[in-house]
């Protein structure tokens, strides 16, 4: 059974900036009633409109949500940097090609095929999975093994409403996703980079974590093409590839499921893909990342910096071994 609590990164809707804010920044930060509203809302309304989608990036401020006790100073990307930088290589290898191509993609309507060891098996539709009324905004970081990252305030609800939703079995240990295969819409997928669709996968006690998320939006609007619409998962401790995008099929499996780059280079891509400073890729160092916006590179946390959320879960594991 999963309870809902609230904890340090959960994001209140008082204190989430309208939409209609973020798109007049000028009206917001010069008229003095509107500051004075915008002030009513707290510190995190405010630091979203000066760093949302028209501002431009400011001083770092504490960011609560993403710190979880960390000694960090965090400020959110830019949605020009968020949309803009991106790997989706179902529309191409090069970090702009995802917005470059995906423009004749269709992501309505939508639905997700939940099957497997549930008791709750079928075709369910976005709506079903993330339900509006357990819609939340949630500040993760994302971290890419190519040592890049960024700091993005999603909108969806926790995987483990899914859970709840479908009832996995007690055979259930792993869960499989598989990205939607549409090489007329999806241009990358017409070259053999990988072996599409692409899937990935996670241990069941993974997608039960409080953060496991998945996602339907950034920056309070639904989410563009390029960043994996209309729903995609977020898991913030492991490394980007693991958070898969344009979710088609969850299958609950007793099994270790295949996934996409381990089928591809099991040398460089191992199950787990845990954010781990002291294990380096074969081609690279992990110890040190460079945020995006940013020009001096900062140190790699270990499980990105949400250890005290994670670290339980491999207990016990050799993570160098198990990648």
């Amino acid at each position: 059974m999963f309870f809902k609590k609230k904890p340090a990164w959960h994001l209140p809707e008082s204190e989430v900036t309208p939409y209609d804010t973020w798109l007049n920044r000028r009206q917001f930060m010069g008229a003095a009633g509107a500051a004075a509203a915008a002030a009513a809302l707290g510190p995190d309304a405010v630091r979203a409109a000066v760093t949302g989608r028209l501002g431009g990036r400011q001083e770092p401020q504490e960011v609560g949500p993403v710190a979880f006790g960390e000694d960090l100073r965090d400020e959110l990307n830019e949605y020009r940097e968020i949309t803009t930088y991106n790997n989706f290589y179902e529309f191409g290898t090069a970090k702009e090609d995802p917005a470059r191509n995906s423009g004749g993609f269709d992501p309505e309507p939508w639905t997700v095929e939940v099957g497997g060891e549930v008791l709750k098996p079928g075709v369910y539709s976005v709506e079903d999975l993330v339900r509006p009324d357990q819609v939340e905004d949630r500040i993760y970081r994302l971290r890419c093994v190519e040592a890049w990252s960024m700091v993005i305030p999603w909108r969806g609800a926790p995987f483990r409403n899914l859970l709840t939703r479908v009832e996995p079995t007690a055979n259930a240990r792993f869960v499989a996703f598989e990205t939607v295969y549409r090489p007329e819409e999806m241009p990358g997928q017409r070259r053999a980079v990988l072996d599409w669709p692409y899937v990935e996968g996670l241990r069941i006690d993974e997608a039960a974590n409080e953060l496991t998320f998945l996602a339907t939006g950034v920056y309070g609007e639904d989410l563009p093409n390029q960043n994996g619409a209309p729903l995609r998962l977020v898991v913030p401790w492991k490394y980007g590839f693991k958070s898969i995008k344009s979710i088609v099929k969850i299958t609950f499996t007793e099994e270790m499921p295949p996934t996409s780059w381990s089928i591809s280079n099991p040398r460089e891509y191992g199950f787990y893909a845990n954010v781990n400073p002291e294990v380096d890729h074969p081609r690279w160092s992990q110890a040190r990342e460079r945020r995006i916006g940013e020009f001096q590179r900062r140190e790699t946390l270990m499980f990105n910096g949400y250890g005290e959320q994670v670290a339980s879960l491999y207990r016990g594991m050799d993570l160098a071994r198990l990648y």
